[in-house]
Order: structure tokens, then C-alpha cells, then sequence
């Protein structure tokens, strides 16, 4: 990445990610709209369908990433991170959709025995969308790995999906133009759009474990309590609570500490924890509460 890439802010890049998103998508489109009209290829037709609704997708995230970098307001305290996930089910939605539409048409192809023409400006105009692809895919994964944006992640899933898509179009054209091939043409239809279909799931999935407030991976969880633990004063850790929302990570916690000290010493203990944890998980919304050692609690499940 460029030295003006790499000093922007988090919030830069992924505006970024989703303008070049869209972009990418419309150029896709306009090629490979111009190449299917010249060969008929079923593959082709599943790989310009997966760029428009691709367009659809990234316009959509384009919109939940500018809605989600709007800071909190008083009726959302805890900010408009959620737009990203909502994104990601939108996401899921279109691309099953476009799979189960180019699934259809390729079974209805199945028994046309009339060769692909033109399979030369088919595999150019499909080498031309890998380049443009990856590309892309290359800016969003560095986006991804500053900011771990869940709108960006959903984005590249099915971006990096049509990097596979675009070289099965390859080999699809290249058979399917040979005199008793020209199944080939659909059934790497089909086989590209189960392909799609999976991503779609797997879109799905995630989005809905951020609307569901999952927790943390446990890698995560077990480096917040190690470091909090790291304070001298800090005996133990426990009904610790994590989520996600955006690029905005939520940490609750209680710590037991000695029930001599003052409240302001305690108060003390728990800046230091926050500012700790902060230092390797930037930006996080930290809740903090003291618990007396030797002190039975009660702290009932949410919801029960």
C-alpha cells in the first residue's frame, strides 16, 4: 500500500474499500455484459449476474458504512455499528438469490448441445476481471486488517469468491467451445453457483452472530483477562462480557479487589486496567465494576 493509504484513518479506509467496491463493479458489469452478448455462455452469464448483484451488495455497503461511522447520538448510545452487520444479511440475501436464478438457467441449458462462439473474448474479458478483482481484494484484506469491519470482511468473502468464480468461467469457455462439450458450460454453471450459494451462508452466518451480540473469539477474551489480571492489586476476573458492534468492541467486567482499599484507590485500579486494555484493543468501550473479596454476589443470566 502506498504511504497516503497506510496514514489513513480507520474510517478513510473503509470508505475507501466500499467507493472502490462499487467501482469495480460497475466496470465488471459493462465488460462482461459487452462479452456475453457475443459468446452466450451460461458460465459467463453466472460470473456478470454475481458482478450485478455484487454492485447491488457494495452500493448497500457503501450506504451501512457511511450509516455506522456516524458517531453515537442520544437514542444510540452505543453508536450505529449494527449497520454493518445488516449489510452483511443483505449481502447474503442477493448473492443466494442471483446462485439459486443462474442454477435454474444452467439446468435449462443442460440439454443444448450448440457450442459457446467466441470463447476468446470470453477468457479475455474473464482474465480482465481477475485482475480487476484481485485488486480490489488486495485493498479490501488491508482495510480488513486495520479496521476489522465486518461490512469490508462480507464485501472481499464474495469479492475473493469471484476470483474462483471468474477462473472455473475460464476453464468453462475453453471446454464448452470444443465440438460434444458444450455441457460443460452449464454444469460449471451450476457448480459455480453452489459455490456462491455457500459463501452466501457463511455471509449470513456471521452477520447474524454480530446482531445476536456473539462474544469475542476466546483468544480475545483470555488477553483481556490476562491483562487485567497483570495489575498487582487485581485478584481475580469474572462475569466478563464481550460483543461487537462496527469496528466498536464493548467490555464488561468485574474486578475483586481487597475490600480495605478506599474507593478512590479502587477507582484508580480500574483506570489503569481500562488503559491497559485500551493499549491493545484501541478505541474499546470499557465497563468496569469492583467487587469486595470475600463478598458473596449474586448476578443472575440477562434475560432469566
Amino acid at each position: 500500500m502506498t504511504e497516503t493509504t497506510s496514514n489513513r484513518s480507520p474510517a478513510a479506509l473503509m470508505r475507501l474499500a466500499t467507493r472502490a467496491a462499487v467501482a469495480c463493479a460497475v466496470l465488471l458489469i459493462a465488460v462482461k455484459t459487452w462479452a456475453y452478448l457475443h459468446t452466450g455462455s451460461v458460465a459467463l452469464l453466472s460470473s456478470l449476474a454475481d458482478s450485478a448483484l455484487d454492485l447491488l451488495a457494495s452500493g448497500l455497503n457503501l450506504i451501512a458504512v457511511r450509516f455506522a461511522l456516524t458517531p453515537a447520538d442520544d437514542l444510540h448510545r452505543f453508536g450505529h455499528g449494527k449497520a454493518e452487520p445488516l449489510s452483511g444479511l443483505g449481502q447474503a440475501a442477493f448473492v443466494a438469490g442471483s446462485a439459486v436464478l443462474i442454477i435454474v438457467q444452467a439446468i435449462s441449458r443442460l440439454h443444448d448441445t450448440a457450442p459457446v462462439t467466441d470463447a476468446g473474448l470470453g477468457i479475455g474479458v474473464t482474465l480482465l476481471s481477475i485482475a480487476v478483482t484481485l485488486g480490489l481484494v488486495t485493498l479490501q484484506r488491508y482495510v480488513i486488517a486495520r479496521t476489522s469491519s465486518m461490512a469490508v470482511s462480507a464485501d472481499s468473502l464474495h469479492y475473493t469468491g469471484d476470483l474462483l468464480l471468474n477462473a472455473s468461467v475460464i476453464a468453462a469457455l475453453a471446454l464448452a467451445s470444443m465440438p460434444g462439450l458444450a455441457w460443460a458450460d452449464p454444469v460449471f454453471g451450476i457448480a459455480i453457483s453452489v459455490f456462491i450459494l455457500v459463501n452466501a451462508v457463511r455471509i449470513a452466518i456471521r452477520s447474524v452472530d454480530a446482531l445476536m451480540d456473539k462474544e469475542l473469539p476466546t483468544e480475545e477474551r483470555e488477553r483481556i483477562i490476562a491483562i487485567a489480571l497483570q495489575h498487582p492489586k487485581a485478584k481475580r476476573v469474572h462475569e466478563l462480557r464481550t460483543r461487537s458492534s462496527g469496528m466498536q468492541k464493548h467490555i464488561q467486567m468485574h474486578i475483586v479487589l481487597d475490600p480495605t482499599l478506599t474507593l478512590l484507590e479502587a477507582h484508580r485500579i480500574c483506570d489503569d486496567v481500562e488503559k491497559a486494555i485500551e493499549g491493545e484493543f484501541p478505541g474499546v468501550d470499557i465497563i468496569i465494576h469492583e467487587d469486595p473479596d470475600g463478598i458473596p454476589e449474586y448476578h443472575p443470566r440477562v434475560g432469566l
